[in-house]
């Protein structure tokens, strides 16, 4: 064969590049090396992704999960056969469960050991069917590029999620002698119904108390853009849900911020959602807070605007549903409420409402040793330490409830937070991802410390890349503590299986070549923050936290209607 003769890896590598690929997580192996030769190799004139070698096949579904959520692109990821593709399970779980495009490229044995006992062999695009958008093998090198294309298309649909495509070992390695296919021009939407957008606005208009709940569809940049310009125009209150956070600036937060809702049924944006009579839901998911918590009763008169029609259950059945581009629908509900005026009641219960969620932002308790600190000091802490351009992931643990409850941000996707699958470990790679496709500002990842070194060995790749994370560890001494008091609750302070061996948080960080701190008394934590931020390069921060008020977190649950 001549130097200019092109393979099938050809094909996936352009095709990844056609669709706006910029950077690929993953870890090669004999079924899908020639893919890898032409990423970390390309010819001359070969244009080809950046490719960002991991240390485990699931951080690199989260690295490309993290990449899709921040970018808006699609993420991209490439395993080898068997095991390779099995590490990709949970990460692409999360993804497609959580609205994030991303495509998973794994290798596979030669079609003609498809159906022996064969080293690696795996029917990996049934083993994906089930928890993504689209699932297939490519069976003939001609299919690559409709394949890819269509792989896209899936991941990046009403509802954006994952997508695989089984890519065997002789087609990765086939001669072939056409090119990749163009992007097929996107489907577009236009705004909802007229009609049912002055109905809309009617309705608002006639509401004693009307409030907008954001989820995480409802956090991309046209839809947050439409609806900064109609809260300035009319002081709705808003609530989040944890995927949707940052969708409120500070220049309206004191008027249309009224917080976060997840998990347990008692925040203020609980409360103020029990007391609605017209509650309009945007580009809300059920996976990020079911109804059955929030809309316990069934009461609640439900508007759904989305791009995907609703699920619909036993405590969520919209009256209306306006499917279509959310943004063109909230810029022509914009024009039809011209004149519209919060009503005076409604004003003075968000007054207090408002108080209510400012008082919660303090400290409850005195910490019980001088090493440790509270959860909200720590947040309070990371708060005056994160410029709006910051990204912060947070993982998932006990700490994730503080950050998710109390942690304000101002941009969205800018705080990252699993909380359709609440997926262990995704803390540390999404801030490296964070600090590539973000360079110019820190990047910085909370996790507890057992979701810590479920990615752990990713720092030593974080210090291999020379990226600016600062990554801070809530120390409780080594245990599950989400689930230590949730399952003392449940079963008369007993827990079990929720210790597990300790590890030196600093001393692993220096072993990765990561700079490590800790944090030896409270009174300390600010001081050792403003060194962690002032570090070039990852630095690790161990936090020791009290947590020994943490059943207080599922405690005076909302069970009726308030007001």
């Amino acid at each position: 064969m001549s130097d200019t003769q092109r393979y099938g890896a050809d094909i996936v590598a352009d095709s990844l590049v056609n669709h706006g690929v910029d950077l690929v997580f993953g870890i090669p192996g004999a079924k899908i090396d020639r893919l890898f030769e032409r990423l970390d190799h390309p010819k001359p004139g070969q244009k080809s992704p950046k490719l960002i070698v991991v240390r485990h096949e699931q951080s690199a579904a989260f690295m490309a999960q993290a990449f899709a959520r921040i970018t808006g692109k699609t993420g991209a990821m490439i395993a080898t056969s068997g095991p390779g593709v099995g590490n990709l399970a949970t990460g692409l779980m999360t993804a497609n469960a959580e609205g994030d495009a991303v495509i998973a490229i794994g290798g596979q044995v030669p079609r003609k050991d498809l159906y022996r006992l064969t080293h690696q062999s795996t029917p990996s695009a049934q083993l994906f069917a089930p928890i993504t958008r689209f699932s297939a093998e490519i069976q003939d090198e001609k299919n690559i590029s409709e394949i890819m294309s269509n792989a896209f298309a899936a991941a990046n649909g009403d509802k954006r999620g994952a997508a695989f495509v089984s890519l065997p070992q002789d087609i990765d390695d086939a001669p072939v002698d056409f090119e990749a296919l163009p992007v097929a021009a996107p489907a577009r939407m236009g705004a909802a119904a007229t009609e049912d957008i002055a109905t809309l606005a009617q309705r608002i208009k006639d509401a004693k108390l009307p409030v907008i709940l954001v989820g995480q569809r409802g956090s991309d940049d046209a839809t947050v853009a439409a609806l900064h310009s109609l809260l300035h125009k009319y002081a709705l209150p808003v609530v989040e849900t944890f995927q949707g956070a940052g969708v409120i600036s500070r220049d309206l937060e004191e008027q249309s911020f009224f917080g976060r809702i997840g998990l347990f049924r008692n925040q203020t944006g609980d409360k103020l959602l029990s007391q609605s009579d017209l509650v309009i839901t945007l580009g809300y998911d059920a996976i990020e807070y079911e109804p059955r918590n929030w809309n316990k009763e069934g009461h609640l008169n439900i508007v759904t605007v989305d791009t995907a029609v609703a699920q619909i259950d036993n405590n969520y059945l919209p009256q209306m549903q306006l499917i279509g581009d959310m943004a063109a629908t909230l810029k022509a509900l914009e024009a039809d409420l011209d004149g519209y005026q919060v009503p005076a009641a409604a004003l003075e219960t968000l007054k207090g409402l408002k108080a209510e969620l400012e008082a919660a932002q303090e400290p409850t308790f005195e910490p019980s040793d001088s090493t440790l600190s509270h959860p909200i000091a720590i947040v309070k802490a990371i708060q005056e330490h994160v410029t709006d351009d910051m990204t912060v992931s947070t993982d998932i643990g006990s700490h994730y409830i503080w950050m998710a409850r109390h942690f304000r941000s101002y941009v969205p996707r800018h705080f990252l937070i699993s909380n359709g699958m609440q997926t262990l470990g995704v803390g540390l790679p999404w801030a490296m991802t964070a600090a590539m496709v973000r360079p110019n500002a820190k990047s910085v990842s909370v996790s507890g410390d057992g979701g810590f070194f479920f990615s752990g060995a990713e720092l030593s790749t974080a210090v291999e890349l020379g990226l600016e994370t600062v990554s801070i560890v809530f120390n409780d001494k080594a245990r599950y503590n989400m689930v230590e008091f949730q399952e003392e609750n449940k079963y008369n302070g007993e827990s079990a299986g929720v210790q597990f061996a300790p590890i030196d948080v600093v001393k692993f960080a220096e072993s990765c070549g990561a700079k490590g701190l800790r944090v030896e008394s409270a009174d300390q934590l600010n001081a050792v923050l403003d060194e962690a931020f002032a570090t070039k390069g990852p630095v690790v921060v161990d936090v020791p936290v009290d947590y020994s008020h943490n059943n207080e977190l599922a405690a005076q649950i909302i069970n009726s209607q308030l007001g």
